[in-house]
């Protein structure tokens, strides 16, 4: 960051006085924060500058207070998350029994929206605030087709709700904030690199996806925000496939929070949704030119009860042709109960084979979360 001095004018110094207090109130990087909030609040695209002194000049002044104070909101929002899964949870063996990340208050009654794999079969979960104070909080719910959780606090952390973005759509010319929680909360600016549909190895597709570089390891829960303040994603993976300026590399993806308005009143009535209890076999595959490998079996899954075997390559699903991941969940998914025969075609070492496998509903077989 350049550490050069600059001079502001006197309608500035409201906005600057603003962000120095952060540095009584995170453990985030706070001077870089205020930087990076005083630049996005006097760059956003499509703004002239206006001549010095004049009522232009006070208006945009005003304008980047308020965009400045929006910012600071988002980055006020996001709490850490620690988790402890219940004992020989299976998704321990992934994710481990201790887990951590990020989540965004979302509600004004201690809300917060996060990645739902940091939940999968949790016993214990704490939010670590910015004071340092840690709270008990439950689980309200899962989506696993969005990849979204809901937690709420069980007591009042009085930490301000921060607004879901109407509209995702941002162009690549716009900075975007990036924020994560916890002890080692941290900020720092992204760009979107793409928008597309995003197919995960473990059974798992969405037709919409957020990727930003450059890549932060701190990504799982962690909250993107527009400039405006206003919630665009909940952070889930690094991958490195992730297309920039002149070539692919590392860098996020993010679940938009365009997928929580249709699901959140199903969240917090149910604790899932519809769509969370479809079928599931077991399998984590890989895709490449449009081949579908299956590169590991689950232990007492559908999948190793059948006989599938990691090298398995899936030709077809119940007399479909599988062209890569997404016809292949998507066929799963919509074929019909989630408990039911499912008719698999691989090639195993060259030999054709027609296996068939009797699925069951993913959530089914998830230890469920209890309250505290």
């Amino acid at each position: 960051m350049d550490a050069t001095p600059v001079t502001r004018t006197p309608t500035l110094q409201a906005l600057d006085a603003d962000l120095q207090r952060l540095r009584f109130s995170h453990h985030r990087p706070v001077m870089a924060l205020a930087a990076m909030l005083l630049g996005m609040a006097l760059t956003t695209p499509g703004v002239a500058a206006a001549e010095p002194g004049s009522a232009a000049t006070h208006r945009q002044a005003a304008a980047s207070h308020s965009q400045a104070l929006a910012l600071q909101r988002a980055s006020n929002s996001v709490v850490g998350i620690e988790v402890k899964a219940v004992a020989e949870a299976p998704s321990s063996e992934t994710l481990g029994r201790q887990r951590s990340g990020s989540g965004v208050v979302i509600g004004d009654d201690g809300e917060v929206l996060t990645i739902g794999y940091l939940l999968l079969e949790a016993d214990e979960v704490s939010l670590l605030l910015d004071s340092g104070k840690r709270v008990p909080a439950r689980v309200l719910g899962m989506d696993l087709a969005s990849g979204f959780g809901l937690l709420q606090a069980l007591v009042p952390i009085e930490v301000p709700a921060v607004p879901l973005a109407s509209d995702t759509g941002v162009s690549t010319d716009e900075s975007l904030l990036l924020v994560s929680g916890g002890n080692e909360g941290a900020v720092s600016v992204a760009r979107l690199s793409a928008r597309r549909a995003f197919s995960g190895y473990w059974e798992y597709h969405i037709d919409t996806a957020l990727f930003t570089r450059p890549p932060r390891t701190d990504h799982s829960g962690a909250g993107l925000f527009n400039a405006r303040g206003e919630l665009l994603g909940i952070g889930s993976l690094l991958v490195m496939d992730t297309p920039g300026e002149h070539e692919t590399g590392p860098g996020n993806m993010f679940v938009p929070v365009d997928l929580l308005a249709p699901i959140i009143g199903e969240l917090r009535e149910r604790g899932s949704t519809r769509a969370s209890h479809r079928a599931w076999l077991g399998v984590n595959c890989e895709e490449r030119q449009g081949v579908v490998r299956i590169v590991k079996i689950n232990p007492d899954s559908p999948a190793e009860q059948a006989g599938l075997e990691p090298g398995d390559l899936i030709t077809a699903i119940d007399g479909e042709a599988v062209a890569g991941l997404e016809t292949f969940y998507k066929r799963l998914w919509s074929g019909g109960r989630p408990e039911r025969s499912v008719l698999l075609e691989v090639q195993r070492q060259g030999e054709r084979r027609t296996v068939q496998v009797r699925s069951v509903d993913r959530m089914g077989t998830l230890r469920q979360a209890r309250s505290i």
